[in-house]
């Protein structure tokens, strides 16, 4: 199946192009510049298309980030500490962020006559994100088919959506996927701040997958305190 993978450069992404490049025909990986402060990922999505062989088309889409107002990932608000299915990450949901990435992934697979739009939402993303939901992906992608109706058929691909990171981890590990070689954190600092969502939930699932994590982190114990933290509420 010929299959475009929207990658971010996060683990998750980057884990799906591997995965798609082995078992599928990965066809492209399609990032999007939003406005986001960690930017950063971004070089981690080119690195990804270029070692797997692969174009990289980078939608610039700081116009519209701009407008999608009152996130921490896109305006001056500081990105909480602590675990990612807090009530505080709330703070980093950019609105229907997931839905115009996939709209235009969907345009650029059917222009090039690809067959699957992959994405790497999980089950950790349902409790923040709408658009990360199974609901939202089989809406999404019957919408897509009434969109492309007598011109194209692709589909959404979303292998994980009811499975968790840790299962991203073992199946990215299984498939080679170089793990240092990616980037989650939201702050976009040097190194992965430790104590942000993301990177607490990174760091979770590598433990809970039983893969060593090669990340440098700069608060690296900081996470077995958030989730003790968490589960002691």
């Amino acid at each position: 199946m010929k299959t475009l993978v929207i990658c971010s450069g996060g683990l998750d992404s980057v884990s799906l192009a591997h995965i798609t490049a082995d078992e599928h025909q990965l066809t492209r990986l399609v990032s999007f510049d939003y406005g986001q402060r960690h930017r950063k990922e971004l070089d981690f999505a080119a690195a990804a298309a270029q070692r797997l062989g692969v174009p990289h088309h980078l939608m610039d889409m700081r116009g519209i980030g701009a407008a999608l107002s009152g996130s921490a990932l896109t305006d001056d608000i500081d990105v909480p500490d602590g675990h990612y299915a807090e009530d505080t990450m709330r703070i980093t949901v950019v609105p229907n962020r997931n839905a115009i990435m996939l709209a235009i992934g969907f345009g650029v697979a059917a222009a090039n006559c690809d067959e699957a739009v992959a994405t790497a939402v999980h089950g950790g993303d349902h409790f923040i994100y709408p658009d990360c939901r199974p609901g939202f992906a089989r809406a999404f992608d019957a919408m897509q088919q009434a969109a492309l109706d007598g011109y194209a058929e692709v589909h959404l691909h979303t292998p994980f959506v009811e499975r968790s990171k840790a299962d991203i981890v073992r199946e990215g590990a299984r498939h080679g996927t170089p793990f240092a070689e990616t980037w989650s954190c939201y702050k976009g600092g040097a190194l992965h701040c430790g104590r942000c969502g993301t990177c607490v939930e990174r760091r979770e699932a590598f433990h809970i997958a039983g893969v060593p994590d090669p990340t440098a982190y700069a608060d690296p114990e900081y996470w077995a305190t958030a989730i003790a933290e968490r589960e002691a509420t």
